[in-house]
């Protein structure tokens, strides 16, 4: 696997948008969650999102995948606009992968029955599902585990199986939603490992939020700041920790990379 990045940073100014969150604003209620939120996502790049707890990082996922529709602003994924279009279109069209912050997997099923119930879903070419199947196991190192239930795997086991679930469609846009959450710090430098490589073997598109800031920027290109349903800093993880929004709304004066 690949090293982790290290705020290795790629230029992206020369690359199209994947991705563009135009002016979204959503209310629940008399809450406001979003208002007048921008940022975008370039072909190959990690994007990380940061912001205090309740912020609405968890929400804007569910909004990119069509859970849920926006009050205002656009979702825009390749210079179409995708608000009206239901979930499983843009999971197959768009060709977006989510990998929730729990579950997303079948307790009951083996790594290779779960992997096999999304391939029969997701491709029609039965020897290509099997090619896939044994090509995730063997990428995420599940092949010891192959034939046990999900249900007794350990957490970082789990996460692989949901990531190579999520990935057996090949999906474009890759979500990541808590993806080092209560795991252990072996766990979370092997998640780093998986996420980066995944960019430079397949060119993928990623986005992901945690709460563990450190272990995010440690794996990302760029990053943004939310905080008032508002994007208020991003840039590079070196720039970003010396932002002063960021650090009077996020990081605080004493957080450091090391």
């Amino acid at each position: 696997m690949s090293n982790i990045k290290k705020f290795r940073i790629k230029s992206f100014k020369k690359k199209n948008n994947i991705l563009s969150l135009e002016k979204l604003s959503l209310k629940f209620g008399n809450k406001i969650i979003l208002d007048n939120l921008n940022f975008e996502l370039s072909n190959g790049q990690i994007l990380g999102l940061l912001g205090p707890n309740g912020v609405g990082k968890s929400t804007i996922f569910n909004l990119i995948i069509g859970l849920i529709k926006p009050d205002f602003g656009s979702i825009i994924i390749n210079s179409e606009k995708v608000n009206k279009f239901p979930i499983y279109i843009r999971a197959k069209k768009f060709k977006i992968g989510f990998v929730p912050q729990s579950g997303g997997y079948f307790h009951n099923l083996t790594v290779y029955e779960n992997l096999k119930a999304i391939a029969e879903i997701a491709l029609k070419n039965k020897d290509y599902q099997e090619e896939k199947i044994n090509s995730l196991i063997s990428k995420f190192e599940l092949d010891n585990v192959r034939n046990i239930k999900a249900i007794f795997l350990s957490g970082g086991q789990r996460k692989k199986l949901v990531i190579s679930i999520a990935l057996i469609s090949d999906p474009k846009i890759l979500l990541l939603d808590e993806p080092f959450a209560a795991l252990d710090v072996l766990t979370i430098k092997m998640l780093q490992q998986i996420i980066v490589n995944l960019q430079n073997s397949s060119g993928i598109s990623i986005i992901l939020c945690d709460h563990q800031a450190r272990d995010l920027l440690n794996c990302v290109d760029t990053a943004v700041i939310i905080n008032n349903g508002r994007v208020i800093a991003q840039g590079t993880p070196s720039n970003l920790i010396q932002n002063i929004d960021a650090k009077n709304a996020y990081f605080g004066d004493s957080f450091n990379i090391s």
